[in-house]
């Protein structure tokens, strides 16, 4: 006869019992994640105010932070250059922000940068001098704290690609100045 208070030897589990088996893990995903909760930005929450700065100062200071940095021959991808080509054509002026999207939430700025690197460059030390540089810049205007800064490199621009540009370009400016019509 067996003992009530015996202890059986065998596993609920490899006795294929396993509702009684109060040691079992629980499900992974019924379990809630902690919510993250970001520190308060003391540069921008004080006890007299909140200061806010919108996504497209950010992006300004970002897109001249990035181009400042020497390897840098242009921001944005194919399509963000041409409609920014055609952008600065109607309008004499430049989108500082081509290429550069930016998130700000409570005190933080999450930035992505898209570029055309010149050939040569050490692509992976030209994206990490861009960090530095955009970090450096919106930090020290803004007061944001900056979470990250990602990179995309969308082309290298040739040397070659240069010299057939500007000899576009001056075929361009003598046509203009050859079909310019005469002043009466």
């Amino acid at each position: 006869m067996a003992d009530k208070n015996a202890t059986n030897s065998t596993p609920n589990t490899v006795a294929g019992n396993t509702a009684n088996n109060s040691t079992a893990p629980a499900a992974t995903s019924s379990a809630v994640e902690p919510e993250k909760v970001r520190p308060r930005n003391e540069n921008l929450e004080t006890d007299h105010g909140s200061t806010v700065i919108d996504d497209n100062v950010v992006g300004k200071i970002a897109g001249i932070a990035a181009r400042e940095v020497s390897g840098v021959n242009n921001l944005g991808g194919g399509a963000a250059r041409m409609w920014g080509a055609v952008r600065e054509s109607l309008t004499s002026s430049t989108n500082v922000q081509q290429g550069v999207n930016v998130a700000v939430e409570d005190g933080h700025a999450s930035v992505a940068v898209a570029i055309i690197a010149e050939y040569g460059v050490a692509i992976h030390e030209l994206a990490n001098a861009i960090r530095e540089n955009v970090t450096v810049a919106i930090t020290r205007m803004t007061g944001l704290i900056v979470d990250r800064v990602d990179v995309t490199v969308h082309d290298v621009h040739l040397p070659e690609q240069e010299t057939a540009t500007e000899q576009s370009d001056d075929a361009n400016a003598n046509y203009q100045a050859v079909n310019q019509p005469i002043n009466q």
